[in-house]
Parts: structure tokens; sequence; C-alpha cells
């Protein structure tokens, strides 16, 4: 075992099959380009998932092993969501694949539409995801003891995007984390809260419900000020009224009172947005970690080109900053510097990689490498 100043206590490589396995939903994402949804006439696909993004992250920015679980209806639309998952480099051998009634009555592959947004106009996202193959997971479906006792996970990152998916993930969630402790494997989560996916099933009050209950067998918790007041009802201090700004001092109070109430965790960490326009956003990020705050730097004036997966990736670099046992402040700077980099060219998903964003932790500007 690897003992880490943090408090995490992290499985070294040797034994251990995947450095990282994640348990969430990919859906197909339908890009208008720099047009809308509702007028595009053309769409560029990509694969993504608030789960699953930090598997590819970790894989394709990072180098490390990463394995997906899901499940995915068995048509043209779901072979091409493999298609793509292929590109990342996840391994999908715990992927299960479910049979298509040829209709999508019973099961069936979810949609994202997502266009970016430009100054004024915020970006949009319209998912199509009901009755999915991955929402109906139950506990029994999936091998955990394969995959944390034969094989060995290092790592274990789901969050509460699957979570929302039906009344099972949250019980599939907890059965994996609950394996994943028995194996000494570190979880953990990011709390993801979406609006769109509550609503019509409790709202807040059942998104507290169910990841308060989760919250117990985290390791380190991950979520943006909305997300913990959501999902955790832990009111924030000095948020405007749009939610888009939080004083470090602010999260320093709450996070105390959360590492109280749920002393399992050992690190904390969140992203900080202040979004001027669509294309234009301060960014940074903190790490609560031994009693630390540890803070990267701010980019202010940031340009975005498209926001969706920014969260993902900073997750991504973060925890391969605590995986590689680096410290909770080169970590939370690696985050930052990814999450950064994935916003300046579309789709879910990075396409940075590690000599960039060192490169940007250094302060590198942009000017041309040749």
């Amino acid at each position: 075992m690897m003992t880490m100043a943090e408090g995490l206590n992290v499985k070294a490589k040797e034994g251990c099959r995947w450095d990282m396995v994640s348990l969430g939903e990919v859906m197909l994402r339908l890009d208008p380009g720099d047009g809308r949804v509702h007028t595009t006439r053309s769409f560029r696909v990509w694969e993504g998932g608030g789960e699953y993004n930090v598997a590819r992250g970790l894989k394709r920015c990072f180098g490390l092993d990463a394995a997906v679980v899901t499940a995915l209806a068995d048509n043209a639309v779901g072979r091409l969501v493999e298609d793509l998952i292929y590109q990342g480099g996840v391994d999908q051998s715990h992927v299960l694949w479910r049979r298509y009634d040829g209709v999508g009555r019973e099961t069936r592959n979810g949609l994202n539409f997502t266009e970016r947004g430009f100054g004024v106009r915020a970006a949009l996202g319209c998912s199509d995801r009901g009755h999915t193959a991955v929402s109906q997971l139950k506990p029994g479906d999936i091998e955990w003891e394969k995959i944390f006792g034969e094989e060995g996970a290092r790592w274990f990152h789901t969050g509460g995007i699957f979570c929302a998916l039906s009344e099972t993930t949250p019980l599939v969630a907890k059965e994996a984390m609950e394996a994943a402790k028995r194996h000494g494997t570190t979880v953990s989560y990011d709390l993801n809260y979406r609006e769109s996916l509550w609503k019509t099933i409790g709202g807040k009050a059942r998104a507290r419900e169910v990841n308060r209950e989760l919250a117990s067998l985290v390791d380190v918790m991950i979520g943006n000020e909305e997300d913990f007041t959501a999902c955790l009802g832990f009111e924030v201090e000095g948020l405007d009224e749009h939610h888009s700004k939080l004083e470090v001092e602010s999260f320093r109070r709450m996070i105390e009172r959360a590492v109280r109430e749920f002393p399992n965790f050992k690190v904390v960490a969140t992203t900080l947005r202040n979004a001027k326009t669509a294309s234009v956003n301060d960014w940074g990020a903190v790490c609560y970690a031994g009693g630390e705050l540890y803070q990267a730097t701010t980019r202010e004036n940031l340009e975005i080109y498209d926001r969706v997966g920014g969260g993902d990736s900073f997750a991504s670099g973060l925890i391969y900053g605590l995986l590689a046992d680096k410290g909770a402040q080169w970590a939370v700077e690696c985050g930052a510097a990814h999450g950064a980099l994935a916003m300046t060219t579309p789709g879910d998903t990075t396409t940075a990689t590690l000599s960039e964003v060192e490169r940007v932790m250094k302060g590198g500007g942009a000017r041309v490498a040749r």
C-alpha cells in the first residue's frame, strides 16, 4: 500500500490490472458544431458521460489503465458508441450488452444533443435517455468481486449522474462502492447534480437522500458549489445570484462542515467558475486535504470553446495527481490545467496530452509550438 500525506491509502499498481474503473452511462452526443440543435441540418457525434469521461481522461491523457462498467443496447447506435470508446482506449470487457427489441420499448441507448454557447447565449443540452440499458442495471448484474478481487483496481469512480438514472442505479453504485472498500480500492464520487434528471423523481429532496447515503462510502468527494448544496444540503455563503462565483473562504467553511459530518472524506475538491459570458470564464479550483486548503492558479478570462466535460477533465487530472502520489497542490493544479485545456476543443472528452497539461501548469502560453 502507498500511504499519502493526505490520508489516502492508494493501492500500488502491482497486483492491480486497473488503475481506474468507472461506473456510469455512456451516451452518444450529437453536436451541431457552431450551429444550434433546433436549426441544424448536420451533427458531429462523440461519446460522452460524466463518469466515463474521467476514465477516458486518465487513459488518453495520462496513460493509465482504465475500464468502464456500463450497459448498451445491442444495435447500430450502441455499436457506434462502442467504436468511439475504442478510440478513447478505455477497456470495455465489463460492458453489458442488452438485447434490442427493434423499437426501444424495452431498452435503448441514450442520446445527448448539446450545443455550445457563445457570448450572452448559454450552452444548451437536450438529453433523450429514458429507459436506457444502463438505467436498468440492478444489484447482482456486475461481477464486482471479479473486478476488485480477481483483477484488482486501484481506484473506483462513479457519481450523481449515474445514480439519478433510476431507482436501481443507486443500489448498483452502493454495491460497487462496498465491494471496492472490501478490497482496499480508493473510491471517488462526483456529485454532478443535474436538475433535469431529478425533477420528476423527487427533486433535490431525493437527490440529497440518495447522495447522502452513498457519501459515507466516499474517500474523494468532487463537486461544485451547487452540487454540494443540492446533493448534500450544505448551503454555501458567498455565491452571487447566478451561482457562478464561489469565494475560497466560503468553500473552506462548507467543506470543514462536510468533513465533520463525513469524516471518511479524505479529499474534497471543486472547480471555481465565474461565467462572465458563455465563452469567457474565470476558472480555478481548490482541494481540501489533510486539514489544509490547496488552491490552483486562477485563470482569468479563460476563453471557452466547449465547456462540456471541463469538470470531468478536472476530476481526471486531480485523480492522476493523487494516484501518482504527487501531493494535493500538484493534483489540484493538474486538474485545473487539464480542465482548462479540455474546454478549448469540441466534445465531452479531452484531447490534451500530459506534456500540454504540464506546460499549462508551468504557466506556458499559447505561442505556437514548432
